[in-house]
Parts: structure tokens; C-alpha cells; sequence
């Protein structure tokens, strides 16, 4: 028996496919089976992409809508007074940082802006194309894929590392490179979408950083749970009870 106080240790080890299947399962379970449906529009994942970064999807969206209701074209967002972009994009957050990024990749995409050719680029070169822009990391790259043509990927924002590393899916603490890495090894394609979209939601929902366990229809199959001491396992406010 673990002494109180003290997790027991776990060796990690890559969870088989079977795990992989009966997570997606219980996550479809309780929250169903989102279906991607590509929009084609790549610079405008891109550009959205970037402004979800620190703030609400809500938040993102008003931005987004903003600028392009403001601006005819990608083109002329490229072109115009930063403070124009700025203003257009404030109830996003760090507007006067997203702003200049936004400019400087779409000054990077050249004097007609299409990314139409990533659909039919072989993957690798696609990514490296991508993760090339200023400040285009591995997510946004996975994000411009995923969303735009629907090519299987797993993009590992801070909800799908914080699920993903507590569901052993990935090394405790694994850098985010790495993680995208295992979560694209253990997952079959035709799931990609389904399950990066429900572990988002596990993860705003239940999985926060101050996880609501008793809640957790995955608690019996969470290594960092299990790991646990009894005693140091969250549990419910008084007066309710955890879910079976």
C-alpha cells in the first residue's frame, strides 16, 4: 500500500490500441461523435488559428468576424495601418501582438495569398511549409490540416496535453512536439477528428486543471487517478456523490 502523500510510481508505456479504442469510446459516449466537415479556406484557418491563441473560442470568432467584415480581402489585411488590424481584431486579447504576426505571415505567403496547395502536398512538406511562417508552431500547422481538408491529424492544445498526459496517452510531461507525435502513432486516422474535438471537451468540462474527478466518466481508466492515494484523490463538495 502507497504511504499517504506519496503517488504511486508508473512506468509509462505506449497504451495499445485496444486502450486508445476504449477511450474513444467512452468519450463518444458522453459526448458524441463530432463529424468534421473541411471548409477548404486555409489562410483563414490560419489567420483564425492564431487568434485563439490566450482567449475563448467565442472571443476568437468575434475577431474573426470582425476583420473579415472590415477587410475585402487577405490581401488588404496584409497591407493596411497595423492599428486598422489591431482595432478589428481587439475583443480577441493581445491584439497588439496578434495583429503585426498576423501581417507578418501573410507577407510571407507572397503577393497573391494561397495556401490551396497544401491539400494535395505530401504531409511532411506541408507541415514544414507551415511551422516555417513566424510564429507557426506545431499546433497551428495541425489545425491548417485537420480543419481545412480534413487530413488526420491531432492538434495538442492545453486541454489535449493535460488529458492526454493524465490518460497515459503520452509521456508524463512530455514536450508538446512529443506529443503530437504519439497521439498521431496510436490513433487511427478516421478518428483523428472525433477524438481531438471530445478531449478538448473532457477537458474543459471536467479534466480542468483542477480536475472534477467525481465527475469523470473516465476515472476507472485514468492512470494519474489511479496513481493517486485515496486520500489525496479530489472528491466531491459535500452533499453530492461521484459519479459511477
Amino acid at each position: 500500500m502507497a504511504a499517504a502523500g506519496k503517488r504511486r510510481p508508473v512506468a509509462w508505456k505506449r497504451p495499445r490500441r485496444a486502450r486508445v479504442h476504449a477511450l474513444r469510446d467512452k468519450l463518444r459516449e458522453l459526448y458524441g461523435e463530432p463529424v468534421g466537415v473541411p471548409h477548404r479556406q486555409p489562410v483563414d484557418e490560419l489567420v483564425r488559428t492564431i487568434l485563439s491563441q490566450s482567449t475563448s473560442d467565442r472571443n476568437r470568432d468575434v475577431a474573426f468576424g470582425r476583420l473579415k467584415e472590415r477587410f475585402p480581402s487577405w490581401e488588404a489585411v496584409r497591407d493596411a495601418p497595423v492599428e486598422e488590424v489591431e482595432e478589428a481584431i481587439r475583443p480577441g486579447g493581445l491584439y497588439k501582438q496578434k495583429a503585426p504576426r498576423i501581417q507578418q505571415v501573410l507577407r510571407e505567403l507572397g503577393e497573391e495569398i494561397d495556401l490551396r496547395w497544401l491539400e494535395t502536398a505530401p504531409r511532411e512538406e506541408a507541415l514544414a511549409s507551415l511551422t516555417a511562417l513566424p510564429g507557426v508552431g506545431r499546433k497551428t500547422a495541425a489545425c491548417v490540416q485537420i480543419f481545412t481538408w480534413g487530413r488526420p491529424e491531432i492538434p495538442v492544445d492545453v486541454h489535449v496535453h493535460r488529458v492526454g498526459g493524465r490518460l497515459g496517452l503520452f509521456r508524463p510531461n512530455a514536450p508538446f512536439e512529443e506529443a503530437h507525435d504519439e497521439m498521431l502513432a496510436i490513433t487511427d486516422p478516421e478518428d483523428a477528428y472525433e477524438f481531438h474535438i471530445n478531449l478538448i471537451t473532457h477537458g474543459r468540462r471536467v479534466c480542468r486543471p483542477q480536475p472534477r474527478c467525481w465527475e469523470c466518466g473516465l476515472r476507472r481508466m485514468c492512470v494519474w487517478y489511479r496513481a493517486l492515494p485515496t486520500d489525496e484523490r479530489p472528491a466531491p463538495p459535500q452533499g453530492r456523490k461521484a459519479a459511477k
